[in-house]
């Protein structure tokens, strides 16, 4: 993205700071305020004392000198101001950007997530927005003291010597066009850099879930070595950035000198000239080097630029990734929910994929009644599921909630009376409580227990060291399959939901665990509208009614000795899995 269009994306978060921004300005001319009398005080002194040194009296310098010994606390006070309040601001910029940009990461859809890295998404937040603080305090600060001092510097150098002012002000554009090519360099590299950091924080996120696989087939030298490789892929680019880095600021010096030949060679001939008095070269002179260490600051200042830049451009496309689900204009909340849904003809397929997963659908479920999903895996089991709490949106087709189109609802009303048991439990690192009570928000602690015992938890976590407050380690890994569970049986059984979705919420547990979950799952679904999946057949033959799908269509749909009877695909399914046989 053109440097244009970031910074249009980026000075709206100024708006909040605008007037701790104008002090910050105010204190930055102050600054260059006092810098620049110098030279003009020292000229002063000099040409008085050439022309007639009498004239110098003690009155006069220590008058001057008191003058300028308030500029300097003036200063001071001033540079204080712009090193806190100009970095705090900056980082209130920073902290407002990644709040914006969490808040937008809620909002997309699972295809984002399944497209995307963590380890990218987590370097977009954290690392690449590190540099914005520097960035929005200096950014400004660094420009503005520049156009000053140059403007400045111009003026009073325009009046000691127009022709010599020209040259060294030439030279200034010519400099700038010489030294764009590296820029634009550095500023890719820095994005390179970037880029791999989130390949870098991937790679090491999915080395670390995974360290059990790793070690139980010993490949920690095999995980060492994609590491290695990425890690001097790093060190490759890094060099790229430091080798346009010295080629910039190598050809900065280079102008640097030549401007001072410059001087030194038109000032010292325009001297002899008669055109410029001694006093006004040396002054002359430190004016140049006021503007050219200006140069050298704004230069140095090139590198925090295009890394401010570089993480304002990653942070952009982050929020310009589309969000696929949102409430509609005309959304409204959802009242008195009842259970019953409805599948209009709805049809599906992942964007990125374009294969259907599900065609045509027809179902009506009504309120309280107990649903089994079965069939072959890719079937559309999950996706049917995922699709009612709008994890997705269908293709083709519309899926009603007592009768009101779910994509007219808000989706913090419709979600709120969903509740999902997956097999695959996610806890959040945390105390037991801390899990439980996410189901709830602001439930009281009874609520939260009661919950527990519903849910056939509250014994076990009694048992646990510390009880409720054990924590239950990063995604719950200090706890069994069973225990965890049943913790998140107790979160759902908290948020009372009028909408139940079981995904195989048993197919990853012992014989025992199972049937003390499945005791806790049938209590939870009692009176509630559910849809259960599930592998293992046994676990549904109760229930209300089973859909077969196959080929993303329903093939068929019954109560278990129904389809049994039928002998057709359930049939099939049931006896191949050796169900038939268990009592």
């Amino acid at each position: 993205m053109k440097t244009g269009a970031l910074l249009k994306r980026f000075i709206p978060y100024y708006r909040k700071y605008i007037w701790i921004m104008a002090l910050d300005l105010f204190c930055a001319a102050l600054t260059t305020v006092c810098e620049l009398v110098l030279p003009m005080i020292l000229r002063y002194i000099t040409n008085v004392g050439m022309q007639d040194l009498s004239a110098l009296t003690v009155r006069m310098i220590v008058s001057i000198s008191a003058v300028y010994f308030i500029l300097r606390v003036i200063d001071g006070i001033a540079s204080f101001y712009m090193a806190y309040n100009g970095h705090v601001m900056g980082a209130s910029i920073e902290t407002d950007m990644r709040e914006d940009a969490f808040a937008h990461l809620q909002k997309l859809s699972d295809n984002y997530f399944n497209n995307t890295k963590v380890g990218q998404i987590m370097s977009r937040i954290t690392s690449d927005l590190f540099d914005v603080t520097e960035f929005a305090h200096h950014c400004p600060e660094e420009f503005f003291i520049a156009f000053l001092k140059a403007a400045v510097a111009f003026v009073v150098l325009a009046r000691i010597n127009v022709l010599l002012t020209v040259i060294i002000f030439v030279l200034i554009p010519v400099m700038a066009i010489s030294c764009s090519y590296f820029n634009l360099q550095v500023r890719k590299a820095f994005r390179n850099q970037r880029n791999h950091i989130g390949e870098l924080n991937a790679r090491i996120e999915d080395s670390l879930l995974g360290n059990k696989v790793v070690r139980a087939f010993a490949n920690e030298k095999v995980e060492l070595g994609k590491f290695s490789r990425d890690n001097q892929e790093f060190l490759h680019i890094k060099r790229q950035t430091y080798k346009y880095m010295a080629a910039f600021q190598n050809t900065i010096r280079m102008f640097d000198g030549l401007m001072y030949v410059v001087v030194i060679l038109a000032g010292g001939l325009f001297m002899i000239k008669g055109l410029i008095l001694p006093a006004d070269l040396v002054a002359y002179t430190m004016y140049v080097t006021t503007l050219l260490a200006t140069i050298r600051r704004i230069i140095e200042f090139a590198e925090q630029f295009q890394r401010g830049m570089t993480g304002i451009e990653r942070f952009t496309e982050l929020m310009d990734a589309n969000v696929d689900i949102f409430d509609e204009e005309d959304a409204r909340p959802l009242t008195d929910v009842k259970g019953e849904i409805t599948f209009r003809h709805v049809s599906f397929e992942y964007p990125d994929d374009g294969s259907p997963v599900l065609s045509d659908i027809d179902l009506t479920i009504r309120p309280g009644e107990k649903v089994a999903l079965v069939g072959p895996s890719g079937g559309g089991k999950t996706t049917l599921c995922s699709l009612i709490p709008r994890f997705y949106d269908p293709t083709r087709g519309e899926i009603l909630l007592d009768g009101q189109n779910i994509r007219k609802a808000t989706l913090e009303s419709l979600r709120s009376r969903i509740g999902v048991v997956q097999q695959d439990v996610y806890l959040f690192s945390g105390s037991v409580y801390d899990n439980i009570a996410y189901g709830r928000p602001g439930a009281s602690k009874d609520e939260v227990i009661g919950a527990a015992k519903l849910a056939g938890a509250h014994e076990f976590i009694k048992a646990l060291k510390d009880g409720y407050d054990t924590y239950v380690g990063e995604r719950g890994v200090k706890l069994s399959g069973g225990q965890k569970q049943r913790i998140s049986i107790a979160r759902v059984f908290l948020k009372e939901p009028k909408v139940l979705l079981l995904d195989e919420a048993t197919a990853a547990l012992d014989n025992e665990s199972e049937h003390v979950v499945s005791e806790s799952l049938d209590k939870l679904a009692a009176g509630r509208t559910t849809l259960t999946i599930a592998h293992r057949l046994t676990t549904i033959r109760g229930a209300d009614r089973i859909l077969v799908l196959s080929g993303s269509r329903i093939v068929e749909e019954g109560n278990h000795e129904a389809l049994m009877e039928r002998r057709g695909v359930y049939y099939h399914l049931y006896t191949s899995s050796g169900a038939a046989e268990q009592p």
